[in-house]
């Protein structure tokens, strides 16, 4: 076999993972929080930073990831930046991915870290995010159309179109709220009722307090390699075995169905690379930034039929030990959300694939570790969505 058909045919791994402080963290900087996520994904893989080449980062610095780079003391050969928003995580981990497949690099750290919270906190920067008011969001800003209000208009469609009800939706962060009691890093434990998050103060109609994502500090930090570092890493392999990207709008007049989000185009790739079907998967991991966010994915995932959503959500099926366990850590609605969630969700799957979890570890019928997990981002307001189907086998 020729060199090319060999780095061509390369299989990717993930080979380390790691979380930083995260929930409350008023001493850190986000460089810190970088530095410290990137070391301890290193002590977990095994490897010495000499292997990696490649620096995946985005969100910090003027320029990053040179900043980044620079500040972990890398040089990488290989980079990437793309910022799509929560999906960004997802989208670098398949460029990665695709790069070491290729033989461009051999082994990528994905690195984030943010003090979101402790910055609101401290006065350093406003708690609505600020989008400008250029370019075709011009036409928005002036009527106070904020992230949320777009969420909160997307999720009333879906609910004016399909009947999806209050309830089911609140069902939602309470299930996340569940598997959080099991997870010490998390930063709400405490279990909630349906009736407590329909009762509390109105963000925009129709999400009140508890239907919206926490807002915390974190970091976390995943690396990437190629299969011929496998026999010197300290853990099994976690294999990257497909992945979508697939973008979709900025302005709320160009998204043409505002039930159906870019996970629709994502996950299809995603499956099919993979070779797998949804009905597969033992473990997802989705982005919640709120409780329509969760629903809107496991239908375009393909996990139930567009519009059963909020029926697909009872029994409690996104439980740990329900038929889908989802959001494992908590999510973004009670574990951490420090801005771009997307890499935790692949942390998290990461931990269930090698059965690393804890408390909160999910277990298949006879004991066994789950074997396929799917972690899909959602940037923006539904603007971009990166899936990874990732295997143990």
């Amino acid at each position: 076999m020729s060199a090319a058909k060999r780095k061509r045919a390369r299989k990717v791994a993930v080979v380390g993972v790691s979380l930083s402080d995260c929930g409350r963290v008023d001493s850190a900087t986000p460089y810190a929080l970088h530095a410290q996520a990137a070391r301890r994904a290193l002590a977990d893989s095994g490897l010495d930073r000499s292997a990696v080449d490649g620096l995946a980062s985005a969100g910090l610095g003027t320029l990053a990831p040179v900043e980044v780079a620079e500040y972990l003391g890398l040089r990488p050969t290989w980079t990437d930046s793309t910022s799509v928003g929560g999906s960004t995580w997802e989208v670098m981990a398949a460029h990665a991915a695709d790069a070491i497949a290729a033989g461009h690099a051999r082994a990528v750290l994905l690195v984030y870290g943010s003090t979101a919270r402790a910055d609101i906190r401290a006065g350093r920067r406003t708690s609505n995010l600020s989008f400008g008011a250029r370019g075709p969001l011009q036409f928005e800003v002036p009527y106070g159309h904020t992230l949320v209000a777009k969420y909160a208009m997307a999720a009333r469609r879906h609910m004016h179109q399909y009947g999806t009800t209050l309830e089911q939706l609140a069902d939602i962060a309470v299930q996340a709220r569940a598997n959080a009691a099991h997870n010490p890093d998390a930063m709400f434990r405490t279990p909630i009722t349906v009736d407590e998050v329909l009762s509390g103060p109105m963000i925009a109609d129709p999400f009140t307090k508890l239907h919206c994502c926490i807002r915390s500090d974190g970091g976390c930090a995943l690396l990437l390699a190629g299969e011929e570092y496998i026999p010197d890493t300290a853990k099994p392999p976690v294999w990257v075995l497909g992945s979508g990207t697939a973008i979709s709008h900025t302005t709320m007049s160009e998204w043409g169905d505002f039930t159906v989000s870019p996970a629709a185009l994502s996950g299809r790739q995603a499956f099919e690379r993979a070779g797998v079907r949804p009905s597969d998967i033992d473990v997802a991991e989705l982005y919640d930034a709120f409780t329509y966010m969760t629903l809107v994915t496991l239908e375009d995932l393909g996990f139930c039929a567009k519009g059963e959503g909020g029926a697909f959500v009872g029994k409690g099926r996104l439980r740990l030990t329900g038929d889908l366990p989802t959001n494992t850590d908590g999510g973004g609605l009670s574990a951490c959300h420090p801005g771009m969630r997307g890499l935790f969700l692949l942390v998290e799957a990461v931990r269930q694939l090698r059965g690393e979890a804890g408390e909160r570890q999910v277990r298949k019928a006879g004991g066994r570790l789950p074997e396929l997990a799917v972690a899909s981002g959602t940037g923006g307001w539904f603007c971009s969505s990166g899936t990874v189907v990732l295997g143990r086998g």
